[in-house]
């Protein structure tokens, strides 16, 4: 197995690096010669990392898909976690891919076991956002076992990143517009609304960048709209955020700015 030492000065923070090696060395573990990386990814891994709202976002590389006896023992280990840290075991994102997909542009349709927001799913779907995040581990992504990820997959076009931004605005984010019960959560109003600007950032100006850069860039680009991306930016949990009708505006405004691009 890997030597792990250098996980427990990954970060700034003492408590989040005791929940990255106790689950890298549970994943080395499970998954012995099986496993290609773990990666931390997300706000830890670009700069934009916020105790009071952040998360922690990892993504483990398999050689092959996992398979269904190991899965109880994934489950296990995200829960024994919780007793590393509870904050931090339920304010964690971990997807295992299997090598195989990491060549799709498009969502994998094979599911994969995921864990989210103190959840675990043994097979849960790939989101729109597959290419857009895949885009990030390769930019920013933190190896904590393992080769780069950008070593294991082929560049990727900022055009595809562009669509990808384009198919998650429409597939993921137009539905919310109606859906009331998303809204009514202070969390996601803060996340969509962060997760606007840097689709906005992404197609209108042809990076994909940190939600810090996106927010600044859409302020200055859009005035009308500052006052909600501060609110949303500011937004921490235990703190209520009550801007759903702004918040759907904003979702209206963005496909207006989309639709004008024209990208297919």
């Amino acid at each position: 197995m890997e030597n792990i030492e250098h996980i427990k000065r990954a970060t700034p923070y003492r408590d989040i690096n005791d929940v990255l090696y106790f689950l890298a060395d549970g994943i080395q573990r499970i998954f012995g010669d099986d496993l290609i990386g773990l990666y931390l990814t997300g706000s830890l891994s670009y700069g934009d990392f916020v105790e009071g709202r952040s998360d922690i976002d990892l993504a483990v590389v398999l050689k092959i898909s996992v398979a269904a006896d190991v899965v109880e023992a994934i489950k296990k280990l995200h829960l024994d976690a919780g007793r590393v840290s509870d904050k931090w075991s339920k304010r964690l994102e971990c997807s295992y891919i299997s090598l195989d997909v990491l060549s799709s542009i498009l969502p994998p349709k094979e599911p994969r076991p995921y864990v989210g927001e103190g959840k675990f799913y043994p097979a849960a779907p790939y989101g729109n956002e597959w290419l857009i995040n895949k885009f990030f581990l390769c930019k920013y992504g933190i190896a904590l076992i393992g080769p780069e990820f950008k070593t294991l997959v082929e560049p990727i076009n900022i055009k595809d990143v562009q669509q990808a931004c384009v198919r998650d605005l429409y597939r993921e984010w137009e539905p919310k517009i109606t859906d009331a019960a998303y809204l009514e959560n202070s969390h996601y109003q803060s996340y969509v609304v962060l997760n606007l600007c840097r689709i906005l950032y992404a197609v209108m100006y042809g990076d994909a960048v940190s939600k810090t850069v996106a927010v600044l860039w859409t302020k200055k680009e859009y005035p009308q709209w500052k006052t909600l991306i501060e609110t949303a930016a500011s937004w921490r949990y235990g703190k209520e955020m009550k801007q759903q009708k702004e918040v759907i505006e904003f979702i209206k405004f963005a496909i207006a700015k989309i639709k004008e691009q024209k990208i297919k």
